[in-house]
């Protein structure tokens, strides 16, 4: 698979993410269900803790991804979805380190919601990869 960034603007690409990639050649395209801080039997975990609840929601959407023969590193499109965009924002670098780690910058929308399926939930990661 080949990818181009598309940045007509250069102030994305020191935020982390790029504002378009162009992918060529690729033969998988996988859409992941928005990943939260859910534990393997389904229940959430670290309530009130941003910082756990991203990095466990990162780890499920990477365990989407490996499931299907894929890593960060395939991610061309990440959604980020949050009932408190400021704490979010506040803990970023634990997405933004391990999309590093990664060598990906995908593109990337931020929505601040009122609420997720389930209450307790602060933060939810949708992604599409592609291999």
């Amino acid at each position: 698979m080949d990818r181009t960034a598309v940045n007509p603007w250069p102030w994305s690409v020191e935020l982390g993410y790029n504002q378009g990639e162009l992918v060529s050649g690729h033969t998988r395209t996988l859409y992941c269900s928005g990943q939260t801080a859910m534990a393997a039997d389904g229940t959430p975990r670290h309530a009130g803790d941003m910082a756990g609840q991203l990095a466990l929601s990162l780890d499920n959407l990477e365990a989407v991804l490996d499931e299907a023969g894929m890593s960060l590193a395939n991610l061309v499109r990440l959604n980020v979805h949050s009932t408190d965009v400021d704490r979010l924002l506040e803990h970023y670098g634990v997405l933004a380190s391990r999309l590093g780690a990664a060598r990906v910058a995908p593109t990337t929308t931020m929505l601040g919601v009122t609420r997720l399926a389930i209450p307790d939930l602060m933060v939810e990661l949708e992604g599409t990869a592609v291999a």
